[in-house]
């Protein structure tokens, strides 16, 4: 195999997608649920300080989501470029799962729920709002998650197949 910029590309997409579709899936299937067994002020604070850590942009993690955004444009441009028939079907139904189905919803849903819950002051909240507050976020931010996890790994799965194409 020749390693030209578009099988670059497509191996980085996969690597950073995977990276993210992980923590994804990590949330889902084990944060989420985990904290969810604590009270609601527990709840509250304990995603509030892991998504610090998101918004005080880490710089590992800001370099493999904002990575994975870039390499599948990178890969979809040199793709568009170099492919024909099932392979370029392939690409552009991975990028479009990929773009529209885990970033769209990320930007759109789960970051405006994560800055809410930057917002509130739950130290100050009595029990009756600290429930509510819980409730106005956890349910939206777990389905978004879901929707997020799913086609994440429908996007890699795509891609995958494409890189053994190749």
């Amino acid at each position: 195999m020749d390693l030209t910029p578009l099988h670059v590309a497509l191996m980085l997409s996969i690597l950073l997608c995977s990276l993210v579709a992980g923590l994804l899936f990590g949330f889902a299937v084990v944060v989420m649920p985990g904290i969810a067994k604590l009270t609601d002020k527990g709840f509250l604070l304990a995603f509030k300080h892991m998504d610090e850590i998101i918004q005080n942009n880490h710089p590992l993690f800001i370099l493999v989501w904002a990575g994975s955004i870039l390499t599948v444009l990178a890969t979809l441009i040199l793709g568009t470029m170099n492919l024909t028939g099932t392979q370029l079907y392939l690409l552009w139904v991975a990028s479009t799962l990929y773009l529209f189905g885990v970033q769209l919803p990320t930007f759109r849903f789960n970051i405006p729920l994560n800055d809410s819950l930057q917002a509130l002051d739950i130290e100050a909240l009595d029990d009756p709002e600290a429930a509510a507050s819980r409730m106005d976020f956890e349910y939206p931010w777990n389905r978004w998650n879901r929707f997020r996890t799913v086609n994440a790994v429908f996007a890699v799965s795509m891609l995958l197949i494409l890189l053994f194409q190749l």
